[in-house]
């Protein structure tokens, strides 16, 4: 991180001024999520280096339509599989992972709402979706217990809740129009709230600083007496009582996201070997490309990347499958596939992007291409949520049938 960085509080967007495309197809969704990654691409290592937020590359992002593809069909969204939403984010994320990374969020919160009983609270915030509005986050707080708990409170005042407290990790806070939030009352009853942008006493600042993931803009957003309708806590009458796929569809998109940091760090390196890269002394080839060592560690690469692909497609189809009937059996086959897909992209996104500066040599370090942001990206996003947790998850369920938790990170 540039040692020039100084934490901003960041100002508020425009509304959006058309209404995206509905995009109603699988296919369709692959295609423009093709065009947009390659519109993306080029500027990634620039905008890395720079940090230079892609607050424009957003605009476009959302205005193509993709940030809608899972809004039920009940409230006029053509509620695409989740094994569409994954491929979407792998794409987007080969070209620029902290842009495939800002909108999860904004999908995590809908599949969320799904859950809500209040039929004008889920119209009136699914059409705000369908007319291009972004959803961030402002959920987990530093220096709490856990990410699980919160010191953040709402305060009922009339018909109004009163907010208070600050939050960090917000990713996608910085580029949405509403901001989902979490805490407690003062009985301990835990409610959620969608505030808007631009309400009076929220301040988002930008000052995330990890060394990945540079441009996500996932730092704090303070709440000082943010006032907010009841129409917009989530909750307030009771959530469904029927068990939702929250955390399996959470943890795909993670998943998602580090196949694709893994595949933009493969087709760098390919290209990074074919066209610049010497032979070994000893290889006696002409070509970098045509040392056998060199085309064999390739292929060890191709294989694992292909395997995490094929796992991640998998534990899409049985989300997808589990959605037709939510149970807790369901949930946890779900959990265990997500878990699986979730090692396996963790593994090969390291994997890919050490291997890029092995394969590709020396002079693949030079800061001009800037390839060591892969590694960085991969490093610090595999962070989100401890892999080593799903190896026991997979294993205690295997070894002694213990269905994995239920929550956000499982």
């Amino acid at each position: 991180m540039s040692e020039t960085f100084v934490p901003q509080v960041a100002a508020p967007l425009p509304l959006p001024v058309s209404v995206p495309p509905l995009i109603t197809s699988h296919a369709q969704a692959v295609a423009v999520a093709q065009d947009f990654a390659a519109s993306v691409r080029d500027g990634a290592a620039e905008r890395d280096r720079s940090r230079s937020l892609p607050i424009a590359e957003i605009e476009r992002y959302s205005a193509t339509g993709l940030w809608g593809i899972t809004v039920p069909r009940a409230y006029g969204g053509p509620e695409l599989p989740i094994a569409t939403l994954a491929e979407v984010i792998r794409i987007t994320s080969a070209a620029d992972p902290s842009i495939g990374q800002i909108p999860q969020n904004h999908w995590a919160f809908l599949n969320m709402l799904r859950a809500e009983r209040d039929e004008a609270r889920k119209a009136y915030f699914f059409g705000k979706v369908l007319q291009g509005h972004r959803f961030g986050n402002a959920l987990v707080e530093m220096g709490t217990k856990t990410a699980a708990d919160w010191k953040t409170t709402f305060t009922a005042d009339g018909d109004d809740y009163i907010i208070d407290g600050t939050k960090f990790y917000c990713t996608g806070a910085l580029f949405s129009h509403f901001i989902p939030t979490v805490g407690r009352t003062e009985s301990g009853a835990v409610l959620r709230a969608i505030v808007p942008r631009d309400t009076p006493g929220v301040t988002i600042i930008d000052d995330w600083s990890g060394f990945g993931q540079r441009t996500t803009a996932s730092g704090t957003v303070k709440f000082d007496k943010v006032r907010v309708p009841a129409f917009n806590i989530i909750g307030l009458g009771g959530l469904r009582e029927q068990p939702l796929v929250y955390g399996p569809i959470s943890q795909i998109m993670q998943a998602a996201i580090d196949a694709g940091i893994a595949l933009g760090a493969f087709e760098d390196m390919l290209e990074f070997i074919r066209t610049k890269s010497r032979p070994w002394v000893d290889s006696g080839k002409e070509r970098a490309a045509e040392d056998p060592l060199t085309i064999s560690q390739v292929g060890d690469t191709r294989i694992r990347l292909r395997a995490a692909d094929l796992v991640l497609a998998y534990a899409a189809g049985v989300i997808d499958d589990v959605l037709q009937d939510e149970t807790v059996d369901g949930i946890a086959r779900a959990s265990l596939a997500v878990a699986e897909a979730k090692v396996l992209t963790t593994e090969v996104a390291l994997h890919a992007s050490s291997q890029l500066c092995e394969l590709a040599g020396t002079s693949a370090t030079l800061g001009k291409y800037n390839y060591d942001r892969h590694w960085r990206n991969a490093r610090v996003h595999t962070l989100h949520d401890p892999v080593r947790w799903k190896y026991y998850a997979i294993g205690d369920y295997a070894l002694n049938g213990t269905a994995p938790p239920v929550h956000s990170w499982i």
